[in-house]
């Protein structure tokens, strides 16, 4: 029986070509696999037809965008996951799901090893073959850029000596990887990190420069989730398209950073992510009204090395899941109402009410009806500087204490 090899497959040049690459110096039959995460674009039966056209034996089409927003969307909002504060993991959420699905699709097509179009410099690659391992530890991984010298020269040059269906002489100057939780882009004039990114960088959102009328919304939110738009029930899916829209028509979400790679290199990427940017900053401040201080403050470490594993590629590494646990708890109560104002690249708070509010106004208002007993203070601060007061004391004793100088009064 012939071997298989399941290939991830976007539909353009480099995934198209590497069907036959892979079929001629491995002697396989290649079974592409393409999943729909919400990046828009071709019609997913056009690309099937197209992986067939290219000498696949089967085309395998996922429709996983409810799944991505609910399994792996939502999970990312509820840990604010923003990588260095400010990136919210917008290609590394999607390639578990996808291969998710690439190992299915293995599975029921007996194939014994699986495929990706990344290169040796970026994180996909790990993302990809640590996932498949997780997942499934019998299966093999190649990656023909990588591991077949698969340059764009040789790609081009082999669709066109094949005829291979798919466009080969336009292009583009920037790599872009888009789906529904964002979109990144990078290569070409943006390697110079002095260039600033010109107007055609952009997609997702419009030049908050010439913002239009700003947009007031309400966002309801159930355990962490949004289930409501200005009143309106939502799906997942529904909630980060809709605020897509909204924010991306005020030019929010956009993101300029050098980032940190995996494999031991700065990059320099542009993001766009109107809805996630704006959804994180609305759910992080219903956290602040409804989330014990000391919860909260631990929850921000469990964040931040969450999001270091996730966009590590360790999605379905045993750590991610037991943070999975820790922030699964820590949203019990964090429902509530968030109401926002985009305008001009900007998601700014402006009102928050939750049922499950640590808020109490009789303690925190200095007007009439306080109810906190203020004499309880001094005691307090006696305490608690009491080691501080000792350390101090004990510098003095020593002849270490703060020297004041002999400046006059």
């Amino acid at each position: 029986m012939t071997d298989r090899v399941v290939l991830a497959y976007s539909g353009g040049l480099d995934t198209s070509v590497a069907i036959g690459w892979i079929a001629e110096a491995t002697g396989a039959e290649v079974v592409a696999v393409a999943v729909d995460v919400g990046q828009g674009g071709e019609d997913m039966n056009v690309v099937r037809k197209r992986a067939l056209d290219c000498g696949a034996v089967e085309a395998y089409i996922a429709d996983a965008r409810d799944e991505f927003a609910a399994e792996y969307c939502m999970p990312a909002l509820r840990a604010n996951g923003m990588y260095l504060d400010r990136y919210p993991l917008v290609s590394a959420i999607s390639r578990p799901v996808i291969v998710k699905h690439m190992v299915r699709a293995a599975r029921q097509f007996g194939a014994t090893t699986v495929a990706h179009g990344c290169t040796g410099k970026g994180n996909d690659q790990v993302r990809f073959e640590v996932a498949t391992t997780s997942l499934a530890p019998d299966l093999k991984t190649i990656a023909p850029v990588r591991d077949l010298a698969l340059t764009r020269e040789k790609a081009i040059e082999y669709a066109e000596r094949h005829d291979l269906p798919i466009a080969t002489t336009k292009k583009n100057p920037f790599s872009i990887d888009q789906n529904v939780w964002g979109r990144a882009v990078e290569t070409g004039f943006l390697e110079d990190i002095w260039n600033e990114p010109t107007k055609d960088v952009y997609s997702y959102t419009d030049d908050p420069t010439f913002p239009p009328v700003a947009d007031e919304v309400v966002i309801t939110f159930d355990q962490g989730i949004p289930v409501a738009l200005d009143g309106v029930a939502v799906t997942p899916l529904q909630a980060i398209q809709e605020m897509n829209r909204r924010a991306g028509a005020q030019g929010v979400g956009r993101i300029d950073i050098v980032e940190d790679r995996l494999v031991g290199i700065k990059s320099r990427e542009i993001y766009e992510a109107p809805g996630a940017v704006a959804l994180i900053a609305a759910h992080q401040e219903l956290e602040n009204v409804t989330l014990e201080r000391e919860q909260a403050r631990f929850k921000r470490t469990v964040e931040q090395r969450w999001t270091e594993l996730v966009y590590e590629g360790m999605w379905f590494s045993p750590l991610k899941k037991n943070l999975d646990t820790f922030i699964d708890e820590t949203q019990k109560y964090v429902s509530g109402d968030i109401r926002m104002v985009l305008h001009g690249g900007r998601a700014t708070v402006t009102g928050r009410r939750s049922e499950s509010s640590l808020y109490d106004f009789n303690l925190a208002t200095y007007d009439e009806g306080d109810s906190f007993d203020q004499s309880h203070a001094k005691g307090f601060i006696e305490i608690y500087g009491l080691a501080a007061k000792q350390a101090a004391a004990r510098d003095e004793k020593f002849g270490n204490g703060v020297d004041f100088g002999a400046g006059e009064f």
